[in-house]
């Protein structure tokens, strides 16, 4: 099977089908382009002339990617402030959040930009979290149980327990804040 091996308009057309169905970062879509000219070698055997096939296609993906960078289809910063507010509204503390962008490839600056330091969205999402587990003042499991998942969450003692202290309906009020 001598398939030809994908060229810089295969992993173009390829990485718009990806953004597409999926949100990705410059990373994630660089890493699907790779499993993409991988699944080819493998399908071709092992033989030097699909891995130097391959090798060129590889050098193909930083072009393909600067091509989606140029026009504004692929935009780390987009994906890490969208991404941010969807964390926030799910409970997650802006240390996990961080965390978060971080695996997703996202670099330090565009997550510091996009994950905001701001004492009160910090209490929301605590709020979040806690409605999410049922826990505070959406029920009754116990505090200091509830204090240690909000630690491993990344929310500080402080947040967390302002949160525990916080009725049902002011908890309720922040949380439809950060969906605004």
């Amino acid at each position: 099977m001598t398939a030809k091996p994908p060229d810089e308009a295969k992993l173009y057309e390829a990485a718009l089908n990806h953004l597409a169905r999926y949100a990705a970062t410059e990373a994630s879509l660089a890493r699907v382009l790779a499993r993409k000219v991988d699944r080819w070698v493998r399908l071709q055997g092992d033989d030097e002339d699909s891995a130097a096939a391959a090798k060129g296609a590889k050098t193909c993906i930083p072009l393909v990617l600067a091509r989606l960078k140029a026009a504004n289809l692929l935009n780390d910063g987009d994906f890490a402030e969208s991404r941010a507010r969807r964390l926030t509204r799910e409970g997650k503390s802006r240390r996990g959040a961080l965390a978060h962008l971080a695996a997703k490839g996202v670099g330090a600056e565009a997550a510091q930009a996009a994950v905001a330091d701001d004492p009160a969205r910090e209490l929301a999402a605590a709020c979040a979290f806690l409605r999410r587990r049922r826990a505070g003042p959406f029920g009754d499991a116990p505090e200091r149980q509830v204090l240690g998942a909000m630690a491993r969450a990344g929310f500080s003692q402080s947040t967390a327990r302002a949160a525990l202290r916080i009725d049902r309906d002011e908890a309720e009020a922040l949380i439809k804040g950060l969906e605004a």
